[in-house]
């Protein structure tokens, strides 16, 4: 059986096929086009191509892609929603979507708040207000796709979204998405509310791209393969999942390359330097898997709470524009030529001078034709390189969390642009295949659940929480579709929470095993 991996960047869309000892059996990489459908398919199409495999022998397809970031990013396809939150009198000072730009906020057809919710002990706040919460949701009828529902403190208890969701079901039917907070966000309700509120109106997004890409495959001739999207944290869901909670998949492309440099390098703690064309992406591999971020992300300039990987992001790539100030100084990017670098950069006859063209004129790669960079001023180049360095470097500090020396981890289509000799670095790898790391990272992912609770240690001793915290882990790997013998912890945290009562920390458990065959 073989697996293919498939990753969409702004660049660059990368194909992998692996067989079943985890072999790299042929790896493309084709410009991102217009039509990211139209990439993928000729992505997956070159990669078949070139393998030579019997198509009926996949058995598993894993796409990474970036519509669903793309679509808030440029505020195209999103559902008209409704949004209701549970937590009056306690919270009207703040309306939902309050701090949003008018023009994402247009997506919320109607929104309210009603009476309801809980403590942070998890007593009642107020009694929830059914007749409210139906009245509203008889108030949308015909005018929505999706609802986003939220309530105050509902990861400590969800009983108020759930029987709120019921009611959204009874009333707009089946057929309406509705996304609940507790099943998608962390400790903070408006951040929390605002990645259920993109969550929802991800919901014809998702749809679209996941049955698209299941027919592209049956045409193609892949018919018997299994399909799976990447998750932002590494891991893998399924199709069904996808469409669920669209939302996981942003950010899915650094996690994928994250994951693959660890394949490939045999490491799992290092930091990841992944080029792409048009920006460098740095996280962290932890155990194996990219470190999440501790703090609350924007997206799209939507603040949010939910779970997402710990990347910092420059804006240098193989396509950077490279100019010369009329001092004399160079500077790289941010601008760059992106997936028209084929066209514009100098080395494929183009008229731009791009970061490319520096690493062929300085002898660190072979691209295109070197003739046509020959008359480039190396001293030129050499700035052009300290400025690319200096970025990088800067970047890697930004990621380490003491002032030692760190293993990193060079990959990506661009990472040709990059020299090994970072400062702060005690190594840099640049292992084969590193080109395609992101579609590799995709296809050899795992399966993952995770379990999040607050307790209070002085009602549940420490050690009876963690146990139980990492069952529930377990668990819900194997209910995701992992293979219950090969399922281990793979992160574990417990923090106490200051301004709780007691002694209340918040457990967090994530388990992660093979995926079924």
């Amino acid at each position: 059986m073989y697996k293919l991996g498939i990753d969409v960047g702004g660049t660059n869309t990368d194909a992998v096929l692996i067989d079943e000892g985890l072999n790299v059996v042929a790896a493309v990489k084709r410009p991102t086009s217009g039509d990211i459908y139209e990439g993928i398919m000729g992505a997956v199409d070159a990669v078949l191509e070139e393998s030579g495999v019997d198509r009926a022998l996949i058995g598993q397809a894993m796409l990474g892609t970036t519509q669903c970031t793309n679509a808030i990013v440029e505020r195209n396809g999103l559902a008209p929603i409704a949004v209701l939150r549970i937590g009056a009198p306690a919270s009207v000072g703040i309306p939902p979507m309050v701090d949003w730009d008018a023009d994402i906020a247009a997506v919320c057809v109607d929104s309210a708040i009603i009476e309801g919710g809980f403590e942070y002990d998890g007593k009642r706040l107020a009694e929830f207000d059914e007749a409210a919460c139906r009245a509203f949701f008889e108030g949308v009828r015909g005018k929505v796709d999706a609802v986003a529902i939220s309530c105050v403190f509902s990861t400590v208890r969800d009983d108020d979204e759930l029987r709120a969701a019921e009611i959204a079901r009874e009333v707009l039917g089946g057929g309406v998405h509705v996304s609940i907070s507790s099943e998608i966000g962390s400790m903070g309700l408006v951040e929390r509310e605002n990645a259920t509120i993109l969550n929802a109106a991800l919901h014809g997004v998702a749809r679209r791209f996941t049955e698209g890409f299941a027919k592209g495959l049956a045409d193609k001739g892949v018919e018997n393969a299994e399909v799976y999207l990447s998750q932002n944290d590494g891991t893998l869901m399924t199709m069904e999942h996808a469409r669920r909670y669209p939302v996981l998949t942003i950010a899915c492309g650094p996690t994928n390359s994250i994951r693959g440099a660890s394949y490939l390098s045999r490491i799992d703690d290092a930091v990841v330097i992944d080029v792409g064309g048009t920006t460098t992406d740095l996280g962290v591999l932890s155990h194996g898997f990219p470190r999440e971020s501790g703090v609350a992300v924007t997206i799209g300039g939507v603040r949010t709470s939910f779970r997402m990987p710990d990347v910092v992001s420059v804006g240098l790539g193989g396509g950077s524009i490279v100019r010369v100030a009329d001092d004399g100084s160079v500077s790289v990017g941010p601008d760059s030529v992106g997936y028209e670098i084929a066209k514009r950069a100098l080395v494929f006859g183009g008229d731009t001078l791009t970061a490319t063209d520096v690493a062929v004129r300085l002898g660190m790669a072979e691209v295109g034709d070197a003739s046509l960079v020959a008359g480039v001023d190396e001293e030129l180049a050499r700035k052009a390189l300290a400025a690319m360095r200096e970025l990088v470097e800067d970047a890697v500090d930004a990621m380490k969390v003491t002032s030692d020396p760190v293993d990193a981890v060079l990959v990506g289509g661009g990472c040709i642009i990059l020299p090994t000799d970072l400062a702060g670095t005690s190594q840099v790898e640049k292992p084969a295949h590193s080109g395609c790391a992101n579609a590799i990272g995709s296809a050899i992912s795992k399966v993952s659940g995770a379990y999040e609770a607050l307790v209070d240690y002085d009602v549940t001793p420490r050690d009876e929480a963690l146990a139980a915290a990492r069952a529930a882990a377990v668990e819900a790997a194997v209910a995701a579709g992992a293979v219950r013998e090969t399922v281990e912890v793979v992160d574990a945290e417990d923090v106490p929470l200051q301004y709780y009562p007691g002694r209340t920390n918040r457990v967090k458990v994530k388990a992660a095993g093979d995926l079924s065959s």
